[in-house]
């Protein structure tokens, strides 16, 4: 039986990122469910358009069995939302998927779920992940438990690997 999947999108997503994973949830016979913060549509940071399924307002975390958030320039606008935040830490907290990748990680610092934790970003944000407490690893896929994290597209095959493996658990 597949799971249900949350994968968060803002404007100027990074395309890969967002349609890779949901594509492969697809494909493992998951139902991926893009989630945005009130708008009809979001372009990417090539301009490629995704379509929310349903708005973070109306979003209920005990519905899913885990979340994606795809960087970009996006995770800067999805942090800003407390709805966001909190849906990340209630599915963080029951002990549910929680992936990020890229410049993901943003949403999980403010959401406040990485103290203690190992994970892996962009080097960009690297310091924001060590200074909301969590241990660094520069390596393309890091596995905390159910926080999963990479750190750009061309770590997307271990990232989904890991997701996917995650999800049978």
């Amino acid at each position: 039986m597949g799971k249900r999947i949350a994968i968060l999108v803002e404007n100027d997503y990074e395309d890969l990122e967002l349609w890779y994973p949901l594509l492969r949830l697809r494909e493992a016979g998951h139902e991926p469910v893009i989630v945005g913060t009130g708008s009809d549509m979001y372009k990417s940071k090539h301009g490629y358009e995704a379509k929310p399924d349903v708005q973070i307002d109306s979003a209920d975390a005990t519905d899913f069995d885990g979340v994606v958030i795809p960087g970009g320039w996006a995770p800067d606008r999805l942090r800003r939302y407390s709805k966001v935040n909190e849906f990340v830490r209630k599915l963080f907290e029951s002990g549910k998927v929680v992936a990020s990748i890229c410049h993901g990680g943003s949403v999980l610092v403010s959401a406040g779920v990485l103290k203690g934790r190992k994970a892996t970003s962009v080097v960009a944000i690297k310091d924001d992940l060590i200074n909301a407490g969590a241990r660094f690893k520069d390596e393309e896929v890091v596995v905390d438990r159910n926080l999963i994290t990479s750190r750009r597209p061309p770590d997307l095959p271990a990232f989904m690997r890991e997701i996917l493996k995650a999800l049978e658990r």
